[in-house]
């Protein structure tokens, strides 16, 4: 063979490249593992729900305790007050969060004990060592402490904590199942090959579901019942997703006309 003679070269088939445009197969799992996590984590939230909201309606129905006596008092389901001293106050570490603590005796035969407060309010601030309080007890929480005419409720106060969980419950759920549903339109678009994406669609869904998770949420702050809840927050989702629905055929129909 001569010395100048062609060269051949071994040539290894490429990968057959992805068009573009087309969803990649690692925003299918992206949107998968997202929307499944969030679904989760609302399964759970919802799982610890039943107890804390029987002990919320159990709270927002409670009376005060009358002055003398009664089965009332004897079961401790009415809101007692009792006049106390505090000790000392002070901040803390507690779940990596700033907390504020009071400590008061009740008594001198009894232990002294110490309250979280929620936030810096308008008690927490104005308290020095020495100062009488009184401290609004229910079942065997103090939800609440009164210095004069000034109130500032306790972190125990069992009214806030289970609504504020059963929104977050539902504004998971929402965006968790717009997350899945996001992965199976995905799929469907590697499947058929399909590479135009109008942007127009893309924010529309993107904003039915803030509206929505927004309506699902409120739902959960301003009804009393779970029932309830959960049907305005269906409710609210239908009428949205509905809309867009419509508004997405519509952007469809002009763009192939």
């Amino acid at each position: 063979m001569s010395e100048n003679g062609p060269v051949h070269q071994s040539t290894s088939p490429r990968p057959p490249q992805q068009p573009p445009g087309l969803p990649s197969l690692k925003g299918v799992i992206f949107a998968s593992v997202v929307g499944s996590v969030l679904v989760l984590t609302a399964a759970v939230l919802f799982a610890l729900l039943p107890g804390a909201l029987s002990e919320a309606a159990d709270f927002r129905a409670a009376r005060p305790c009358p002055e003398e006596g009664g089965s009332v008092v004897e079961n401790g389901d009415c809101l007692s007050e009792w006049p106390a001293t505090v000790v000392s106050t002070g901040t803390g570490r507690s779940n990596k969060a700033v907390a504020h603590w009071v400590t008061v005796d009740l008594s001198p035969e009894e232990p002294s004990f110490r309250i979280r407060m929620r936030g810096d309010g308008p008690v927490w601030r104005e308290l020095a060592p020495g100062d009488r309080v009184t401290v609004f007890a229910w079942r065997d929480l103090v939800w609440q402490l009164g210095s004069g005419e000034l109130r500032q409720d306790t972190t125990r106060t069992p009214d806030r904590e289970p609504a504020v969980r059963l929104a977050l419950g539902l504004t998971l759920l929402v965006v968790g199942t717009v997350f899945l549903r996001g992965a199976g339109w995905l799929h469907r678009r590697r499947a058929t090959r399909a590479t135009d994406t109008p942007t127009a669609q893309v924010v529309v869904v993107m904003a039915a579901t803030l509206v929505a998770a927004a309506l699902a949420a409120t739902a959960a702050t301003v009804t009393d019942t779970v029932r309830l809840t959960l049907l305005l927050a269906a409710a609210g989702c239908t009428a949205v997703w509905s809309a867009t629905v419509l508004l997405l055929r519509g952007l469809a129909r002009r763009r192939t006309a």
